[in-house]
């Protein structure tokens, strides 16, 4: 059974080996079509994120608290209180929802999965310490890792088909990361320590969805090396997270795929491990990012839609994405599209962020190839403040990774920069587009880039437009149109 013919509505556990899997169950209906999935109708500015903040409704739970501490956790960050956790969320679902508090102490447990109408709520003394041990993140569940669906380990926290759930307070979501659990598996250390990796494990996984593999067969997780991320809700509905500080994920932190509704707000991320990329939403509809603060070690917010066959197999762009009043130090990239990005991105709009690192290396970033491609449109940036990037305050790359070696070329057009100050770069602009494909329709308007190294990198670039931009104290207006 063909799993981009079916929708994925609930699973039960079947053994599979030496561990455990998760076999989906099917209905006869085709894939849950996302608001506003398509053509996008009339014209798209800056009214068009006052629409999609206005309709956005974080979810709201019942006025109960179900505390963990009564159903048998200790706070003493050695007893696991997994099972614990999954009765104070069961008994809260039944209910008909409400809060699952994690009182103050702290709580050692493995994978925790949500259910509709839960509001996992952290409170501002409590941390919840994940397991270390692979074994906690079994059995395996239907994921997306790297762009590509697989069954592989649970995401620390993790949600499937759900509506109306929620992670919040000021607590600790503590994932216990370090160089000598999860981030040696992103590969390289083995020829050190001797030490297993993903690298071939991710070739397979590559193979496998070039292929056409159905999913339910991509078995991963136990005896493998793809690391889990930190919180995934999968296809819900009406998903908040807020308030919470988030640190030594073994992967990327907040990845909600092929949800609606989302709200992601208050929230400190700081963990510096590979690919700890802060927040990624992928192939979601109607996303609201706001008042987050990222140090982390790739991207802060890197917005994502499937990978080569397996995003153009499921099809769905990331798109009414809206980031706002954030605060970006170490990173890859402040606000990044792709690099997995085959299903598309449009509509995203970023206001009155910051951004300062010398360990930043770009404020706006666009990655993508021939082999990947994607429509990316529609990208709004205006009153961003960047004190010092390492790299470039605007960069589009279609030559990230395998370069111009596909039959995709990708589509990067309509995109606005206003009203953005820097003090300290490599490059202003750094674009690099294909000559039989071009960038763009870029617009660069009141922008003032201060302590440029370099001149700009201009490549297949064609109809951009610089309007009163100051750099190193020299006013452009300039139409580049080749």
């Amino acid at each position: 059974m063909s799993l981009s013919r079916r929708s994925f509505l609930r699973s039960t556990a079947l053994g599979v080996g030496a561990g455990l899997v998760v076999r989906p169950s099917f209905s006869e209906g085709g894939w849950i079509r996302l608001p506003g999935q398509g053509a996008t109708p009339g014209r798209v500015d800056w009214s068009t994120a006052d629409a999609i903040v206005a309709r956005l409704r974080p979810p709201r739970f019942p006025n109960r608290d179900f505390d963990i501490t009564k159903f048998g956790a200790r706070p003493d960050g050695a007893t696991d209180a997994t099972e614990a956790i999954r009765r104070a969320i069961g008994a809260c679902h039944d209910a008909g929802g409400g809060r699952v508090v994690v009182p103050a102490g702290r709580f050692a447990t493995g994978a925790i999965h949500l259910k509709s109408g839960v509001n996992l709520h952290v409170t501002e003394q409590a941390t919840l310490l994940f397991s270390r041990d692979p074994r906690a993140y079994l059995p395996v569940v239907f994921t997306r890792w790297e762009g590509v669906e697989l069954m592989n380990y649970s995401p620390l926290i993790y949600a499937f088909g759900e509506r109306d759930l929620a992670v919040t307070g000021t607590g600790t979501l503590d994932g216990q990361a370090g160089p000598d659990h999860w981030w040696p598996w992103k590969g390289g250390a083995s020829k050190v320590t001797g030490q297993p990796d993903q690298l071939a494990d991710r070739a397979e996984l590559m193979k496998l969805s070039t292929a056409g593999t159905p999913v339910e067969r991509r078995i991963f997780g136990g005896g493998h090396y793809l690391r889990p991320q930190f919180i995934q809700p999968y296809r819900c509905q009406n998903v908040l997270v807020e308030g919470i500080r988030i640190v030594n994920s073994p992967m990327w932190e907040i990845h909600p795929v092929l949800c609606t509704n989302v709200t992601v707000r208050g929230v400190t991320i700081v963990t510096h491990g590979p690919n700890n990329d802060g927040c990624n939403p992928e192939s979601c509809s109607d996303v609201l990012i706001e008042r987050c603060t990222f140090d982390t070690g790739d991207d802060c917010i890197a917005l994502k839609s499937g990978r080569n066959d397996d995003g153009r197999r499921v099809a769905t762009p990331v798109q009414n994405v809206v980031v706002r009043d954030c605060q970006m130090k170490d990173g890859h990239g402040g606000v990044v599209i792709g690099s997995e990005v085959s299903g598309g991105a449009r509509n995203v709009f970023v206001e009155r962020c910051r951004m300062d690192s010398p360990r930043l290396d770009r404020a706006l970033r666009f990655k993508t190839n021939s082999v990947r491609g994607g429509v990316i449109e529609h990208v709004y940036m205006r009153d961003v403040t960047v004190g010092e990037v390492a790299e470039a305050v605007v960069t589009a790359d279609f030559f990230y990774e395998e370069g111009d070696s596909g039959k995709f070329p990708p589509t990067l057009r309509d995109v606005e920069v206003r009203n953005v100050t820097s003090r300290k770069s490599q490059h202003g602009l750094r674009l690099r587009g294909y000559a039989h494909s071009p960038i763009t329709d870029v617009r660069i308007v009141d922008c003032v880039f201060d302590g440029i190294a370099q001149d700009d990198v201009l490549e297949g670039v064609r109809d951009l437009v610089l309007t009163n931009v100051r750099m190193n104290g020299q006013v452009r207006n300039a139409r580049i149109t080749r």
